[in-house]
């Protein structure tokens, strides 16, 4: 059974006054740890990758696996569309010692399915550790096809998916043309348990940065098959789901953190704070689960 499984989480990167927050970061950290996640994704998108400097992005994957210490897997966020620096920043992060690596296909230079399996070749013959590939077309604006993915399943370290197009019919042709050893992960929380049933194996998840805990009961549930139990816990973590997108991410989930005293809610530009409406149902998400007072 592959240890890239369950609820992983992808980490916020806390802001204080301009900069990364590291003290906050490293308490979330721990915080995840102890409530049971299965895996850690620092500096992915919802860790603002694309507004970290350099030096940023490699601090942060550092501070994340020395908090971790090898209790459970650190999959760095490496991607970029262009394949050079995508290689560069992959090999330093896995001189910092991450366990696989997270890496998004080209947005805005919208590649063929050709140059698809050519930027992802390239990063894999340049690297040594697991590559899990990150297809979200919603912001990308560039879909990995069944068929590409099956052919970069082919190589050894291209070791899984996260799958954020929403598409659950595409787990089970995933399946069908990867193998059944191929890593399928969600990248949508709402859907989670759901791609879990038809094949998946764990989510890459946004909601885990509030409610590690259950997400973590609610991914072991779909682990060992137990569904009855996975669908309770999907039911009562809903409307925290639906909330913390109902602005552009992480703005909602930063807000929501900032409300139970975990971190600021501070963004980057060109990100802003949830307008007024999400921060609503952020606030009565959170009371329904207990989660401030």
């Amino acid at each position: 059974m592959t240890q890239f499984k369950g609820s992983i989480t992808a980490l916020v990167t806390p802001f204080k006054d301009g900069s990364v927050d590291e003290r906050a970061f490293q308490e979330l950290v721990e915080r995840q740890i102890a409530a049971g996640s299965h895996g850690l994704v620092p500096v992915g998108t919802t860790g603002e990758s694309a507004t970290l400097s350099d030096e940023e992005h490699e601090r942060v994957i550092s501070l994340c696996v020395e908090v971790a210490g090898g209790r459970v897997p650190v999959i760095g966020g490496a991607g970029s569309n262009e394949t050079a620096y995508a290689v560069s920043m992959a090999q330093r992060i896995e001189k910092i010692g991450v366990n696989a690596i997270l890496a998004v296909t080209g947005y805005y230079n919208r590649p063929s399915q050709a140059g698809l399996v050519a930027h992802y070749t390239a990063l894999h013959d340049a690297t040594d550790i697991p590559i899990i590939i990150y297809n979200v077309p919603g912001r990308t604006a560039v879909n990995v096809s069944n068929e590409t993915l099956a052919k970069l399943s082919k190589l050894p370290r291209i070791i899984g998916v996260k799958d954020a197009t929403g598409d659950l019919a595409r787990v089970a042709m995933q399946r069908r043309l990867c193998g059944e050893d191929f890593v399928q992960l969600s990248g949508e929380d709402m859907t989670a348990a759901g791609f879990n049933a038809m094949g998946g194996v764990g989510c890459i998840s946004v909601t885990a940065n509030v409610a590690p805990d259950i997400c973590a009961q609610l991914q072991q549930a779909c682990l060992d098959d137990d569904y009855v139990t996975a669908r309770a816990l999907q039911d009562r973590l809903a409307p925290l789901h639906e909330a913390l997108f109902t602005d552009t991410n992480p703005s909602p989930v930063k807000y929501a953190l900032s409300l139970m005293g975990l971190c600021s809610e501070e963004l980057r530009l060109p990100l802003v704070p949830p307008h007024d409406a999400s921060k609503e149902k952020v606030r009565a998400a959170l009371e329904e689960l207990g989660l401030i007072g």
